[in-house]
């Protein structure tokens, strides 16, 4: 028997409230992980360009027509001291190399590339690689390994951007 002063959510209310919260979440969150993946992404492509211009720059100034690892553009501060770590620490989830530096002048090359510092799971920190060599073209696919040299960053697909 119910006291007319007694007040509150029974135990089913509770219960409806918490199934409820319960597919929102189940609903929300993996959108929120995409949209991470998207934004880790959209900031490595733009990290590739930076080394791209502080490659160039390094190549008229400091590199006397050659191009330089990261390091190198890190000591001449063309890129930030989290990007100049060659895969030692990620930025934005991504982690970056530069790869086959050789020659001078006109017949110089080199190759940046971004992979994803973490491939599978729900912490997955991209679907996609990116890189460019010293023409300036961005390129990326859905391998998640590390590129080795120029020829094969060229057999990558041209970015639509």
């Amino acid at each position: 028997m119910k006291n007319k002063d007694q007040s509150g959510f029974s135990l089913i209310e509770l219960l409806i409230v918490v199934a409820v919260i319960g597919i929102i979440a189940a609903i929300a969150i993996p959108n929120l992980l995409a949209s991470r993946r998207s934004a880790n992404e959209g900031s490595a492509q733009s990290s590739i360009r930076t080394i791209h211009s502080a490659q160039a720059t390094y190549q008229a100034t400091a590199g006397a027509g050659a191009f330089g690892s990261l390091a190198n553009l890190m000591g001449e501060r063309l890129v930030d001291s989290v990007l100049g770590q060659a895969d030692a620490t990620a930025k934005s989830g991504f982690m970056f190399n530069i790869v086959d530096i050789s020659g001078t002048g006109s017949a110089a090359q080199y190759g940046a590339y971004a992979v994803p510092a973490t491939t599978t799971g729900v912490g997955q920190t991209g679907t996609r690689r990116f890189a460019m060599t010293h023409v300036g073209v961005l390129r990326g696919d859905t391998t998640l390994s590390a590129p080795s040299d120029v020829a094969e960053i060229d057999a990558m697909s041209v970015m639509g951007n």
